[in-house]
């Protein structure tokens, strides 16, 4: 504060003193003196930084209003209980632990604020100041007196504290305070001095009406504790509303987390059974592997022997000279020539050739017209295939006497039966349909694998696929050699009947016709039909006939050794043991049911001159694995998902698409490789 307020103040004996919101950290500035404001009765210090109050503050004997809110005091000095003329003081949001005992020589002090400090006791002495109707402070942070007796207000402090002092209460209202005096000259009144006296007035004014609002106090105070009682009794209901909530809640959530362990319970089960289901497909998948690889194996380790038998080559030049001893024609068969019964099988065997094509035509043209005009051309097709037919049936006894005459259709039907009754020929389509069948199902089983999206053995299909590819190739490849091994024989053969001898053909086609079939030989030669289907299941059919010439039956070959078998001329060791091991099978087999060693004694009759070509019985394919459920639909095209797989991409081995779709495919959709050469494959019906 300056030196100058403090002597101005002394000078015009100022009344009303307001520095507040200053930072002030100090009251009385150096060589001044407190006994400069002895005329001050207001004294408004609130909002600074005041840690302390000087000492002598007890010296302003006139002061009666003292405010000192929001400032850092710690504590009052003792002196302030000599400020006996002082009515209001408020210490409100300071730092103060205590109040001094000396507060008990405020005797007019009527208002009091000690709230926002870090007090919890009042001092008993406070009970001495009878005037006091106003004391505001914390009572939740009281600890005396009790939190309760300060909520209860002014009245209830004072009539405990002097209980605890040993004297009577009275109440405030006994005790007549002069009001705030005023300046007797009136001319030396300022602005703040008239606002003082304002507020005296109003003080005055209200001591009179103190006694009214003693009984609208006491009437408050019934009305507050008939409040109560009825808060009590809400209170109690709410109690025992929250409990019912609580126990009902209980209840719910029991019944939640019930239904909660039954659905994981439920969930469990399923997911259990989800797991089963998905480790007994895996299995079926696994022994599906298993079934395809034994085969697989088996087809390689066939080809392998048939490519490394030295027999092929001597069954090759005995052929050779059988062929050629077929191109001598005896004067004998030229004189029995059956012309017009040989001439109705060629022609039969070149209708039957054409009739494939045209199906085949006919089905390729069929499938084609059902993609592109639905149903709207099957009726014309139909009529067409009619109209053939009938022209086929109407041109049949022409036909008949047109081969006769034409040598060209004689060899064309000499060539055609040939490459049907052609052994190794048959052998080679055999392996080709079994290697498509296995290529097919592999893919199937790779589809599948995608769809459960699983990476196990998926290195091994790939070989198998590959190896199964490889190996067809190479059957292609035979194929083909043969046919053209048996076109140079039909040249020579064609070259040899250049001698311009009648019926050349003829006789030829004849020649074949009568050769009996195999199966026929083998049982005129007493050779067991489930030794034949071992050999057959083997693909050793190549050693039919050194069993049957031999004599061979299941007994006598329980019996031999892989040296004995040698001697008659199985040379493969891995043959000669899963000849050896499948009798063994077949003949415990047969131990438990009698029924399957039992023969068929009926005796085999003639075989009539045939009028057409015979077909031997084609080797059945004994499967090695259980199909699998999924195995039994048809596989469907993976680029239009609607027609059947009917094209194999090689080198690759994929069976997956249609043909409609291969034509403008460059690349196989599954493993986008570079496609080399595609093959038809017919689904059997």
């Amino acid at each position: 504060v300056p030196y100058g307020a403090f002597a101005t103040c002394k000078v015009l004996q100022k009344k009303v003193l307001i520095i507040h919101t200053n930072n002030l950290t100090s009251l009385v500035p150096k060589s001044c003196s407190l006994l400069s404001l002895i005329t001050v009765k207001v004294l408004d210090l609130h909002d600074n930084q005041l840690a302390s109050l000087p000492d002598d503050v007890g010296q302003l004997t006139s002061l009666q209003v003292l405010n000192l809110e929001r400032n850092l005091l710690k504590c009052l000095p003792q002196s302030i209980g000599d400020l006996a003329q002082l009515q209001m003081l408020n210490v409100k949001g300071n730092k103060l632990k205590e109040l001094p005992a000396t507060v008990s020589g405020l005797r007019s002090l009527r208002t009091l604020d000690i709230s926002e400090n870090m007090l919890q006791e009042l001092p008993r002495v406070l009970a001495h100041v009878r005037t006091l109707e106003t004391l505001t402070l914390d009572a939740s942070s009281m600890t005396y007196p009790s939190p309760d007796i300060c909520s209860a207000g002014t009245e209830s402090i004072q009539q405990f504290l002097c209980k605890e002092c040993g004297i009577a209460y009275y109440p405030p209202s006994q005790y007549l305070l002069p009001v705030l005096e005023s300046d007797g000259g009136g001319t030396s009144v300022d602005g703040v001095d008239r606002a003082v006296h304002k507020y005296l007035e109003e003080e005055s004014e209200w001591q009179n009406k103190f006694l009214d609002y003693e009984k609208r106090k006491e009437k408050k105070m019934q009305e507050k504790l008939e409040f109560e009682r009825r808060l009590n009794m809400g209170q109690r209901e709410h109690a025992l509303l929250v409990q019912q909530i609580n126990s009902q809640k209980d209840e719910i959530l029991q019944t939640v987390r019930e239904d909660q362990m039954r659905l994981e319970e439920g969930l469990t089960k399923h997911q259990r059974y989800l797991e089963e289901e998905r480790l007994k497909l895996l299995q079926q998948l696994k022994q599906a592997e298993q079934g395809i690889a034994s085969r697989i194996q088996k087809l390689l380790e066939d080809n392998q022997r048939q490519n490394q038998s030295s027999d092929i080559l001597k069954s090759l030049e005995n052929e050779r000279i059988r062929m050629e001893q077929l191109m001598a024609i005896t004067q004998e068969e030229s004189e029995h020539l059956r012309k017009r019964e040989v001439a109705s099988a060629m022609q039969q065997m070149l209708a039957e050739s054409y009739k494939n094509k045209l199906i085949q035509m006919t089905y390729e043209s069929r499938r084609q017209d059902l993609v592109n005009q639905a149903c709207s051309s099957l009726a014309e097709m139909d009529q067409k295939f009619q109209q053939i037919l009938a022209w086929q049936q109407l041109d049949q006894s022409k036909a008949v006497s047109q081969i006769l005459q034409q040598i060209e259709m004689q060899k064309a039907a000499f060539e055609a039966l040939q490459v049907k009754k052609d052994l190794m020929h048959r052998q080679i389509r055999n392996q080709i349909k079994l290697i498509e069948t296995e290529l097919l199902q592999l893919t199937q089983l790779e589809l599948k694998r995608q769809e459960l999206d699983t990476e196990t053995l998926q290195g091994v299909i790939t070989e198998q696929r590959q190896a199964l590819g490889y190996l067809l190739q190479q059957l292609l490849k035979e194929k083909k050699q043969r046919e053209e091994e048996l076109r140079q024989i039909l040249l020579e053969m064609e070259a040899k009947s250049e001698t311009k001898q009648e019926n050349y053909w003829l006789i030829q086609y004849q020649r074949l016709l009568n050769q009996k079939p195999i199966s026929l030989k083998l049982q005129e030669e007493g050779l067991e039909q489930q030794l034949v289907n071992l050999l057959i299941e083997l693909s050793a059919e190549q050693y039919v006939p050194v069993f049957a010439h031999h004599r061979i039956s299941l007994q006598a070959l329980s019996t031999m050794t892989a040296s004995d078998l040698e001697k008659i001329g199985v040379m493969e060791a891995g043959l000669q043991r899963a000849i050896l091991k499948r009798t063994q099978e077949i003949l415990a087999a047969a131990k438990t049911i009698p029924e399957l060693l039992r023969t068929v004694d009926a005796e085999v009759p003639a075989a009539p001159e045939p009028s057409a070509p015979f077909e031997e019985p084609t080797s059945p394919v004994v499967p090695t694995a259980p199909l699998l459920q999924w195995n039994e639909k048809k596989s469907e095209c993976v680029v239009c998902m609607e027609q059947e797989t009917q094209m194999i991409f090689l080198p690759c081995g994929h069976v997956c698409c249609c043909q409609t779709c291969c034509e403008r495919l460059h690349a196989c959709p599954l493993c986008r490789k570079d496609i080399t050469q595609c093959i038809r494959i017919f689904h059997s019906g």
